[in-house]
């Protein structure tokens, strides 16, 4: 029988806001995948869907429910350990974490228990359970990810032009890439072209890195890793240990440094983020659950923006700034350390971006990608434009 997998929204929810104003968590992305799409590479013939908490968004995440479900929390990164864990529940039997996390659960219904029809994790997986833990986990992340998509494949041959500095064989180059004047050096990560993706002359990378399909790097970028450029990106200036969901664009010059930015976002040039406070002290972060600036215990962490958000070029961000979604940041000076959903200007005062205007602008963006801003996703931006 198909296995029936759902993704089962739990605290970590709430506490990747505001990541998951727009998406089911399952859709969260680091290293090379989503959360959802590294279960779907390691089981494939498997039926997919999402329990989400919130109601909005269940038309765009529907759940699908059998007689017997495996229900899975998307934040425990799964290796082959976690896998056979997983698949060898029985029917009511749960899986928990050392730390009595719940990680999976066999059943008709969501109905964890932990008694003698439990078990403990020995796979020591990587849990996601903060924004700033995508790009700190991203390293280990990718180099496993590095391994999954180049089974049995077959890389493109490394142009003439293109100077590596390593092990060649940590660079893996997918049908239709581009690159040619460009350093590539593996000796701190893997490096991963995908399909039409291009990476322009006088661009030096250092690894880890994945860039993601139909993805741009410009003329003379610096990209450290660990880092993932999602698909249907253009990146461009320096980047460092940063997490580009997708369809976002940073394409000019400027710092972005150990940030994770949500889809249809775009820098404008030369905006930068600080990622070290000046006294090199433990970074503080706004958290949407606790409604108050919490402690990341990172002494680096930079700036995280929500989905379709806009910087105007020479803006400035906060160590540790969170941005939520739809926000117009163009403000003289240094935005807050947290900038209001549909900011229109980015200041603490600024008034609220229009429903309209914000619905106009998606759809321009969207449309340079020839993809259409629909029903349902107009609903999820009116939703949070309500609330909030």
């Amino acid at each position: 029988m198909q296995q029936n997998i759902i993704f089962i929204e739990l605290e970590e929810r709430n506490h990747l806001l505001p990541l998951t104003f727009t998406r089911a968590v399952s859709e969260i992305r680091i290293g090379a995948f989503t959360f959802k799409e590294r279960w779907q590479k390691i089981l494939p013939n498997t039926v997919y869907s999402d329990k989400v908490q919130e109601g909005y968004l269940r038309e765009k995440f529907p759940e699908n429910n059998s007689e017997s479900n495996v229900y899975i929390n998307p934040c425990y990164i799964p290796n082959p350990i976690l896998v056979d864990e997983i698949l060898q529940l029985n029917e009511d039997e749960s899986l928990f974490s050392s730390e009595n996390k719940i990680i999976a659960y066999k059943g008709s219904e969501f109905n964890p228990k932990d008694n003698q029809n439990s078990k403990i994790s020995s796979a020591n997986s990587i849990h996601i359970h903060y924004p700033w833990d995508i790009f700190t986990h991203n390293a280990n992340v990718l180099e496993s990810d590095f391994k999954l998509l180049c089974n049995d494949k077959t890389s493109l041959k490394i142009p003439e032009t293109v100077q590596v500095i390593g092990d060649v064989n940590k660079v893996f180059i997918e049908q239709g890439a581009q690159l040619q004047c460009c350093t590539l050096n593996t000796n701190s990560g893997s490096i991963y072209i995908d399909k039409n993706a291009e990476i322009m002359e006088g661009s030096h990378i250092r690894g880890a890195l994945f860039l993601g399909e139909n993805s741009k790097i410009n003329m003379g970028s610096k990209i450290y890793g660990a880092t993932t450029i999602g698909p249907n990106c253009k990146v461009g200036g320096e980047i460092h240990n940063s997490v580009l969901f997708g369809y976002s664009n940073k394409g000019h010059e400027g710092f972005l440094g150990n940030s994770v930015i949500g889809e249809w976002c775009n820098l404008g040039a030369d905006t930068n983020n600080s990622n070290m406070k000046n006294n090199y002290g433990i970074v503080k972060s706004w958290s949407y659950d606790k409604s108050t600036f919490i402690e990341t215990g990172l002494q680096f962490s930079g700036l995280i923006m929500g989905d379709h958000s806009k910087s105007a070029i020479n803006t400035q961000f906060n160590t540790g700034t969170v941005c939520g979604v739809s926000a117009n940041i163009f403000c003289d000076g240094f935005p807050p350390s947290i900038i209001n959903h549909f900011s229109w200007g980015g200041k603490k005062d600024a008034p609220k971006f229009t429903l309209e205007a914000c619905f106009e602008t998606a759809e321009k963006m969207m449309s340079r990608r020839n993809i259409a801003l629909n029903d349902v996703d107009k609903k999820i931006i009116q939703y949070i434009y309500n609330q909030y």
